[in-house]
């Protein structure tokens, strides 16, 4: 490939890390996954909004060490594919080692998270976190579970004062028969 190609593959390399918003990403190798793998691998990720993209990793360094993102660098060694996109990192983690687990191929080589290289046990781990949906439902949970009991205690006494009033119009009504 000449120098002026490179420059070219470089720049939009740049261009992409840009306009796709990637700050954080999954450093996967794809080596020995078949084509057919491949193909559903990469149709179900993109319903998704998740993206895979198979990059030279010299010119992917340079294109990082122009964006700031230096760090990422170590984890470029062989062949590697980034996948970003969906909601959150963790959305990634989740669906590229459930991946992982399909097609024993696949093998998660690290990921960069907040400025930061992490290795492959690390980039796994993210899996077990919660995703934002997650998180942001226990938190109404959370923020809800006050009110509720809140409510049930302005309410009890009140169905208990309800209960004495039934209960003492019961009577008086056999009393009257």
């Amino acid at each position: 490939m000449s120098k002026y190609v490179k420059e070219l593959v470089q720049a939009e390399l740049e261009k992409r890390i840009a306009d796709e918003g990637i700050k954080d990403f999954l450093v996967v190798s794809t080596k020995g996954v078949d084509g057919v793998d491949n193909n559903l691998m990469r149709g179900e990720l993109k319903a998704k909004n998740i993206r895979l993209s198979v990059v030279k990793n010299s010119l992917f360094k340079k294109a990082l060490h122009n964006r700031q993102m230096e760090a990422a660098a170590v984890l470029f060694s062989g062949p590697c594919v980034v996948a970003y996109g969906g909601d959150s990192i963790v959305d990634v983690a989740k669906e590229m080692t459930g991946w992982a687990k399909k097609v024993p191929a696949i093998e998660i080589k690290g990921a960069f998270l907040e400025g930061s290289a992490l290795d492959g046990k690390a980039a796994e781990g993210l899996s077990k976190m919660p995703t934002r949906a997650e998180m942001q439902s226990k938190i109404a949970a959370l923020v809800q579970s006050p009110a509720a009991r809140l409510a049930c205690m302005i309410g009890s006494p009140a169905g208990n004062i309800a209960g004495c009033i039934k209960a003492i119009v019961e009577k008086a009504e056999k009393q009257a028969a």
